[in-house]
């Protein structure tokens, strides 16, 4: 896992902006502590900060061969599971290898196949080539978009990096956010290719994008294809069961220490019991880690997302599995820490989390870094086997608007609620939101013999599997990267995705729960309080002295009225939110002192220009 970043300029020779490159490399540092390395060539301008994971002492970027028609460079991040497999197959057709590392397959990889071999990659990748041969970058991302990938066009060329960050870091480069970004910042829709910092785009998951003298040219290499299943519902367990085992055994390969996230859930319960299973055939145990707050277990309260705490299934786990457990134990005052909060958007680059949630995940990750280097997460299973509430909701499956945001709204209401009047009137997030849903929705296609029940339902699960699964992939890459942690996420391998994307919604809730399929499919190797558990989300603190924490920061914030933040935020709502005399003890409302002092936050980090008209 590292971090890249590049310039290419047609009309220029690089080898005079070094510095320029060095600090864009630079930005990158926390993905990849390890290494760093530049290369420059004419047109080109190569950086890398590498994490070693796999091939310690070989590896490094960038990369590079000579032909005899000119040189091909790379810049990797990522991990291609079955770089086994290829680099036996290219063995066979005459490479020849110095290295032991997945990056060198990679790179004759595309000497053999050229952009071809995205289709043969198995993993989570983000990768650029320059090809001298023909004056042409070639841009990669993994299919479900695990690693993040970003570029912005210039006059003669393309800027590129694993983050916003290391472009803006580049002259070339503003740090301006127009209302469209500002709208994607506040509905949670997640748009393909839009990258909110204007002027900048992502590489769209499953995507080769192409850049020469003529600009850049997309190519989709993956998406998700509507096909018939025709397993039987034995068969189709089974099969889950059998992609979990070689899933989660390519995925424990590394020459580092490595560890599972617990949350005493379905997921990661799953994946841990399997990972232990498998380790355990030689005679390795499985370290697995999960986060709790200080008091939380024992006055524990359950509300309509939350109907128990976390901490005992864990340990049920632990015990099931017979793994060297960890609880990483956090209080309010952590999470509330303003450091805590910068650190977490220098690590997003935007104001776009989720307040304590994304606080004690990157509290959790920097933990374990201190003791591993890899963990594997049952991060997207809900997603893959339709595991949230709003599956399960009429309103949801019958509201014609991303699912999500109903079971979103109705918990944590609007996030524009913190805006001035006048901008949301700007805005017109409801008008955002149903233009980016009939988008989403016009290429999903039908199979002739579906009802119109069971195309709701796959319109759901592909919603889930192409928008909202990338807002929380986002989220896990930049804090676990933060603090160089690689995390793994199993069930998005797109082999998984592809055969329970096509399975009817009758087979994955055949016993009338959530995730019947992950259930049954792991039911051998889970304690039965967890197979029993009906889902819950990432925990989240209820200490009242964190509401209280954030109430005392939303007041010195207000002592500063010439503040940026009150641009965009209303200044009387702050008010009445800090002062109030009862505790905010509601999510709508402590969500808003948190989205209000991510803004200021961020405002102060980056300076960015917003352009409101």
């Amino acid at each position: 896992m590292c971090g890249i970043t590049g310039w290419i300029s047609f009309d220029r020779d690089l080898g005079t902006e070094t510095a320029a490159l060095d600090a864009m490399t630079g930005t990158m540092a926390c993905r990849g502590p390890d290494d760093s390395g530049t290369w420059t060539q004419g047109p080109a301008a190569l950086g890398h900060r590498r994490l070693a994971v796999i091939d310690l002492p070989g590896g490094r970027q960038p990369m590079t061969v000579d032909t005899p028609h000119g040189t091909v460079a790379l810049v990797y991040s990522g991990e291609a599971y079955n770089f086994t497999e290829l680099r036996r197959e290219l063995s066979g057709r005459g490479h020849r290898f110095t290295t032991d590392s997945d990056t060198e397959v990679v790179l004759h990889g595309y000497l053999e196949w050229g952009d071809r071999i995205a289709e043969r990659l198995n993993g989570m990748y983000a990768f650029a080539v320059w090809d001298s041969r023909s004056d042409r970058l070639v841009m990669v991302r993994d299919r479900m978009g695990i690693k993040p990938f970003y570029y912005s066009v210039t006059p003669d060329g393309v800027l590129f990096g694993s983050e916003p960050k290391a472009i803006l870091a580049n002259p070339l480069a503003r740090a301006r956010v127009t209302l469209d970004g500002l709208r994607e910042l506040f509905t949670m829709v997640k748009t393909p290719g839009h990258a909110v910092w204007d002027g900048m785009a992502e590489v769209e998951p499953g995507t080769v994008v192409t850049v020469d003298r003529s600009g850049p040219h997309r190519r989709v290499y993956w998406e998700l294809e509507t096909r018939p299943h025709t397993d039987d519902r034995d068969t189709t367990i089974g099969t889950v069961r059998s992609l979990l085992d070689d899933i989660v055994r390519r995925q424990l390969i590394a020459d580092v220490p490595r560890c599972t996230l617990l949350s005493g859930g379905l997921d990661s319960s799953a994946m841990t019991a399997l990972a232990a299973r498998q380790l355990g055939e030689h005679g390795e145990k499985v370290r697995s880690f999960a986060v709790d707050f200080v008091g939380q277990a024992d006055s524990f309260v359950a509300d309509e997302l939350r109907g128990t705490p976390d901490t005992p299934f864990v340990h049920d786990v632990a015990r099931s599995s017979a793994t060297e457990h960890q609880d990483i134990v956090l209080d309010s005052q952590a999470l509330a820490d303003p450091e805590v909060r910068a650190e977490v958007i220098r690590a997003r680059d935007l104001p776009a989390g989720f307040g304590d949630m994304d606080a004690s995940l990157y509290l959790l990750f920097k933990a374990i870094r201190e003791q591993s280097t890899v963990a594997l997460s049952g991060e997207s299973a809900d997603e893959v086997f339709g595991g949230y509430l709003q599956f399960f909701d009429e309103e949801a499956r019958q509201g014609g608007t991303f699912p999500w945001l109903v079971q979103f709204s109705r918990h944590f209401g609007q996030d524009s609620e913190v805006l001035r009047p006048e901008l949301v009137q700007a805005l017109d997030l409801p008008g955002y939101v149903a233009d980016g849903y009939r988008t989403a929705v016009a290429g999903i296609a039908r199979l002739d013999t579906e009802s119109d029940f069971e195309y709701r339902m796959r319109r759901m699960s592909h919603l889930h599997l192409s928008r909202f699964v990338r807002v929380l992939l986002d989220r896990k890459d930049r804090a676990s990267m933060a603090v160089g942690l690689e995390v793994r996420v199993p069930f998005c391998d797109h082999r998984l995705v592809e055969y329970v994307y096509n399975t009817p919604w009758a087979l994955k809730s055949f016993d009338g729960r959530e995730k019947s399929l992950l259930r049954e499919a792991t039911a051998d190797v889970l304690p039965k309080s967890v197979y029993d558990r009906v889902k819950s989300p990432y925990p989240s603190t209820q200490d009242p002295k964190y509401a209280a924490a954030l109430q005392d920061q939303a007041k010195e914030l207000l002592t500063r009225p010439g503040h940026a933040v009150f641009d965009l935020v209303g200044h009387d709502r702050l008010h009445r939110l800090a002062h109030r005399e009862a505790p905010v003890n509601g999510q709508a409302e402590r969500r808003g002192l948190e989205r209000t002092l991510d803004l200021a936050q961020w405002l102060d980090m980056y300076q960015p220009e917003i352009r409101l008209t």
